[in-house]
């Protein structure tokens, strides 16, 4: 029987005495809605109450050792059994005891001994009563929780939409700043290709590059956290990250540091730009050591995460790989934690951090499609979870780098920029390096320059810009009129015209701004060799 039962009543009879048991059972023998329990030892009753789910106690005034006063006693300072209705009974009509009785929470006073029909009706009273309580408690508490739920819910919801808010703010900011990088960084590296320059003003010059690529670095960490970080995800074995990680970390973060590294033995592959995380891991690596400036230790770990997992329970579903960075650090109080994802937030000394390295992992992880967590106890440490979707393909095997150099050559490119400056400095460059080069200021322009039947070897264009034309369109008209001619994009942040939710597709060739005259010519050989080969 159960409480929420309405139809029943489960009457805990407490009585020395078996005479009450048997004449309580004759009255209620016709009555199937009211099931008897009889207890002799009254000093069980709190625990026979619950185990019976009673919903009425018949407790004897007169019994030795414990009587009725003191079962009822026990029963209200019990809370299981403080609400449950006592109908003391007893051969004594005397208004004294009845006040005792009604004073110490008594519900009711039989006399013996009761007509049948009287005490059955008080039973039912009582239990219904009893019922009707319990549900509206439970009514209450739902309510309760629900309201506890949804305030955590509506938390979730405003941390999100201002997540959200201050992404779209940083990366708007970081995609004009890099418009601006790459017109200084431009026109700087222009000048040292023209030469007539003396070694001061030379050493002035790689001064100058220097802070472009500064600010080139604080831009990228603000586009991921923005989400708009372009991606070029590979399917990778983050393990081998982790392990080729291993020596260069162990110099950043100095002999007071402690590096454990345990990664499983048949770990998962996932999909992410492997550039990416290993920027990721060095910058919660590096935020780990300053949490830890007498020393510590840094755990880096890698592990298989299935589905259904217990740790998988409040992040997402599928299989996962797992990468953790655990230091031993002071931690984070809870206001810290709150506001530690937000970009420039810090709570290091002026000059110390820019407060973008969770940030930026933050970011990046949605990005890939990934959940990040971030728990920490002040004196104890912090910990940041990573979880990567599992890819069921077959890890690609890295390309050996080259190395960078001015090339250039004789063929004919034509550069698709907006933006006056870049146009301006990147037909400079390219020219100074011996192509021959066209320039469009939008994608409508360079089509009508496609079809004009001109040759060209390579187009080199921005990828948003003014205009009914995408840059999408564009390329999708090179490869129709012009299939064996190469398609290089460049562009401050991802966008869906050439990527979809961040990511590109592996045949897209995308640059991204500010680029350095080095990696322009190299990547722009690196194509063009592949028309070489495509049209042989």
């Amino acid at each position: 029987m159960s409480i929420a039962d309405p139809f029943t009543s489960s009457v805990l009879l407490i009585d020395d005495e078996t005479l009450a048991d048997e004449f309580l059972r004759h009255c209620v023998r016709d009555c199937d809605d009211i099931q008897m329990r009889y207890l002799a030892q009254a000093r069980e009753a709190p625990q026979i109450a619950q185990e019976s789910e009673a919903t009425v106690v018949i407790v004897d005034l007169r019994m030795p050792s414990v009587d009725g006063f003191d079962v009822i006693r026990m029963l209200r300072q019990n809370p299981a059994t403080e609400h449950l209705p006592v109908i003391l009974l007893s051969s004594e009509e005397d208004p004294e005891i009845k006040a005792k009785a009604f004073s110490l929470g008594a519900n009711d006073y039989l006399v013996k001994w009761p007509d049948a029909r009287e005490l059955t009706a008080r039973i039912r009273y009582h239990s219904g009563a009893y019922r009707a309580r319990m549900q509206r408690d439970e009514a209450f508490n739902a309510l309760r929780r629900s309201q506890v739920e949804l305030a955590q819910s509506q938390a979730a919801l405003h941390q999100a939409q201002k997540m959200e808010a201050i992404g779209q703010l940083t990366g708007g900011v970081a995609h004009d700043f890099n418009n601006v990088l790459q017109i200084i960084g431009g026109n700087l590296q222009l000048v040292k290709l023209i030469g007539g320059v003396n070694d001061a003003a030379r050493a002035r010059i790689d001064t100058a590059l220097a802070g472009v690529e500064r600010g080139a670095r604080l831009a990228a960490h603000l586009l991921a956290f923005a989400r708009r970080q372009p991606l070029q995800s590979v399917v990778i074995n983050p393990g081998n990250v982790i392990v080729e990680m291993e020596e260069m970390m162990r110099r950043v973060l100095g002999m007071r540091v402690t590096i454990v590294t345990e990664i499983e033995e048949k770990l998962w592959s996932t999909a992410v730009d492997p550039g990416q995380l290993h920027n990721v891991i060095l910058n919660l690596s590096i935020n780990a050591r300053d949490a830890m400036p007498l020393g510590g230790t840094l755990t880096i770990s890698a592990q298989n995460v299935p589905a259904g997992s217990r740790v998988l329970a409040e992040v997402a579903e599928g299989d996962h790989v797992l990468i953790e960075v655990r230091d031993t650090g002071v931690g984070m109080p809870p206001d810290v934690l709150e506001r530690a994802f937000e970009p420039f937030f810090t709570t290091k000394p002026t000059g110390q951090g820019t407060g973008l390295g969770l940030s930026m992992a933050y970011g990046f992880v949605k990005q890939s499609g990934g959940e990040i967590q971030l728990k920490s106890t002040p004196g104890q440490g912090t910990s940041v979870r990573i979880f990567l979707a599992r890819s069921a393909e077959t890890p690609n095997k890295p390309e050996e780098p080259t190395a960078a150099s001015l090339q250039g050559g004789p063929e004919t490119i034509l550069v698709v920029e907006d933006e006056a400056d870049v146009r301006s400095t990147t037909v400079a460059l390219l020219s100074a390096l011996g192509y021959r080069v066209l320039e469009a200021a939008d994608a409508g322009s360079a089509c009508d320059i496609v079809n004009s039947g001109v040759e060209l070897d390579l187009v080199f264009s921005d990828v948003i810009m003014p205009g009914k034309v995408t840059a999408y369109e564009l390329g999708e008209l090179v490869k129709q009129k012009l299939p064996a001619t190469q398609m290089l994009y460049t562009s401050g942040y991802a966008e869906g015209v050439i990527a979809h939710e961040g990511k590109l597709d592996p045949s897209i060739s995308l640059l991204q701004k500010p680029y350095h005259a080095d990696v322009l010519s190299a990547r722009i050989r690196h194509l063009l060799r592949r028309r070489k080969q495509a049209v042989s």
